[in-house]
């Protein structure tokens, strides 16, 4: 992308902060349907082998459509292609509950998921653009805001079940305010255009070189943060013989952490660099992944895996942003990534299940605990994709913005 027209930053400020409320909408998309799966299972009348089957369906889907979102950005410009994105994401909330059976349910989450990631890709590649602009790290804390579009979307949803709410009306109201509230946002993102010579990204090809080298970074990252969201309150249970309450507890544990990083990320990266950030956040993931699978007792296995989430908080949007800045074309090193990270937030629960079945749960969280150590190993694959460390222009000067 090329081009003449130049903004101060006070334009990329606002830019900023328009794309971190698309993160929070597409956030709340995922907080909106997860609360309701429930009453979609029943509505479909799934049972629950079947609804595992199903909600595989979204991670297919988003690492099929992903690599389309470089070739969309290119033809119809960075904004629009994010606009029309995020729409038809917020809009597709509607279908999981309006399927009948197994077959429909399946269908609508893959086209559930394959909408998610795309506007995933796009809305990623603008923030790794505006990042570079204002030469400081923001990716950390724009996934922050993902996480806290979730969180209100889990709230609304609790509340309509609380109710008794039917989750189409649910879901087509939130979709309907969704959308509206993310197409005013999508006005406020820069405006990228693709020069008339430029020669577009392929439809669909493999992720680049670097893609794959920086991905299996964020793959150590998203699979301890899954099998520790999916499977921590399991564990206190069964292994340690905690009651449901703390359980639970430990999961919140785990997540606040994750939260709380992520939007003071940012500070800690522009301070020490990406590599030193990430490695030390493996140091602390693989304290906290021996400190559960050593506990003696439910505290110390909650105190784990909240240092956990504190060390792996900030691997993926990281990982995006070192993938934005490793070739030519960042749409499609990111939607390399993504597909990756994707994969690795499928497979981690699963597998941590089925190595519980032959071994035990604590031997999985060892497991779990090697790849943390792999985040240590591996920090320094994000030095030749990290932040720029150009300083960011005052407020008076402008930049080129690409046309």
């Amino acid at each position: 992308m090329a081009g003449e027209t130049v903004f101060s930053t006070d334009r990329l400020r606002r830019a900023r902060f328009a794309v971190a409320a698309v993160f929070c909408v597409h956030g709340a998309v995922t907080g909106s349907f997860a609360t309701r799966i429930p009453w979609i299972q029943d509505h479909a009348g799934v049972s629950a082998g079947q609804l595992g089957l199903a909600l595989a369906f979204p991670a297919i889907g988003a690492s099929l459509a992903m690599p389309l979102a470089g070739a969309i950005s290119h033809r119809f410009g960075a904004r629009t292609a994010l606009r029309g994105l995020l729409a038809l994401w917020t809009m597709a909330l509607i279908l999981p509950s309006l399927a009948p059976n197994i077959y429909g349910l399946c269908a609508a989450l893959l086209v559930f998921g394959a909408t998610a990631g795309m506007s995933d890709v796009a809305m990623n590649a603008l923030g790794v653009e505006v990042e570079n602009r204002l030469g400081k790290s923001i990716m950390s804390s724009l996934h922050g805001m993902w996480s806290v579009g979730a969180l209100i979307g889990s709230a609304a949803g609790t509340v309509a079940a609380h109710l008794g709410g039917d989750a189409r009306l649910h879901h087509l109201i939130a979709a309907l305010v969704l959308t509206a509230l993310g197409l005013a946002f999508c006005q406020g993102v820069l405006d990228l255009q693709s020069a008339p010579d430029e020669e577009p990204p392929p439809r669909f090809s493999l992720p680049p070189k670097s893609a794959l080298v920086i991905g299996a970074i964020g793959f150590c990252g998203v699979f301890a943060e899954g099998a520790s969201l999916d499977w921590s309150a399991v564990y206190l249970r069964d292994e340690l013989d905690s009651s449901a309450g703390v359980a639970a507890a430990s999961t919140t544990a785990f997540a606040l952490t994750m939260a709380v990083a992520r939007l003071v990320g940012d500070r800690v990266v522009d301070r020490f660099g990406a590599v030193r950030t990430v490695r030390v956040g493996g140091v602390a993931a693989t304290v906290g992944g021996l400190l559960v699978v050593l506990a003696p007792h439910a505290a110390v296995a909650m105190a784990g895996f909240g240092l956990m989430g504190l060390g792996v908080a900030v691997v993926v949007p990281l990982a995006f942003a070192a993938a934005g800045r490793s070739g030519p074309n960042p749409s499609q090193a990111i939607a390399g990534v993504a597909t990756i990270t994707y994969t690795s937030g499928l497979i981690a629960p699963s597998a941590i299940g089925g190595i519980a079945d032959v071994t035990s749960l604590m031997f999985s969280f060892g497991l779990v605990t090697l790849l943390a150590f792999g985040l240590v190993l591996g920090a320094g694959v994000l030095r030749s994709g990290g932040r720029s460390t150009a300083k960011a222009p005052a407020a008076s000067d402008t930049v080129p913005e690409p046309r």
